[in-house]
């Protein structure tokens, strides 16, 4: 039977990445962008930022994939510094934004991904969250760390709540990705230096990540639901 995916984040680095790792297997994957982009990339295109979009999104979906999902990956987020300095009226608003994008609207979509699979014997979930979760960030990234730690804890509490009815939830925790959102942080904070943190010596490739998420929506076995997989260079082993 073919796969039907919907991806979140895919128009850069680590959901392109998934989408192309993709092709050539037994899939139908529709991907999700905020905005911009091509008419005619096949696409939804919707700003998680806006409460309603999940349910958009969700619905677009089951349009293009006739009506049935069986995988969910969450991979949108947004990594936007807010210093403590800040006024009281940035600090909230970049705390809001930030976990609204990065762990409400993946809650969201995780919410209508277990209803639909409750009446189709079962789906899974990949929650793509960050190192960030377990280790914490930079002192100016305190909801970024925030919303991935959130992102776990969902994807335990549903593993655990739906195992028994075939829906099986995962979640990958990336060190630095060589993304677009990655590159002017690892210049930010040195660069050399911060890869001297690195016991593999490298940041991850997106690809890594992508091959993660193949995995674990079409090979993994069901028995590894709850899992959480470090993808980071043994910067960061639990």
């Amino acid at each position: 039977m073919t796969i039907h995916i919907l991806a979140t984040g895919t128009s850069r680095g680590i959901g392109k990445a998934i989408l192309a790792r993709f092709g050539g297997e037994d899939v139908r994957i529709i991907g999700h962008r905020s905005s911009g982009g091509e008419e005619d990339d096949g696409m939804i295109a919707a700003d998680l930022i806006d409460a309603t979009a999940p349910r958009r999104i969700w619905e677009q979906a089951m349009d293009a994939l006739d009506g049935r999902i069986d995988v969910l990956v969450n991979n949108a987020g947004i990594f936007e510094a807010a210093s403590i300095d800040a006024p009281d009226a940035s600090w909230t608003e970049a705390w809001n934004r930030t976990l609204q994008i990065n762990l409400a609207a993946a809650a969201d979509l995780c919410r209508h991904a277990v209803l639909h699979f409750r009446r189709h014997d079962g789906g899974r979930i990949i929650n793509v969250a960050s190192r960030a979760a377990y280790r914490g960030d930079s002192p100016a990234h305190w909801h970024y760390a925030a919303s991935k730690a959130g992102m776990v804890a969902m994807t335990k509490t549903i593993a655990r709540g739906y195992a028994a009815e075939n829906i099986l939830a995962f979640a990958i925790c990336p060190g630095f990705t060589m993304t677009g959102m990655a590159d002017d942080y690892l210049a930010s904070r040195g660069g050399d230096k911060l890869l001297a943190d690195i016991p593999l010596g490298k940041v991850a490739d997106p690809e890594e990540v992508a091959e993660t998420v193949r995995f674990l929506a079409l090979a993994a076995p069901p028995s590894m639901t709850g899992a959480v997989i470090d993808i980071n260079g043994a910067s960061y082993v639990r």
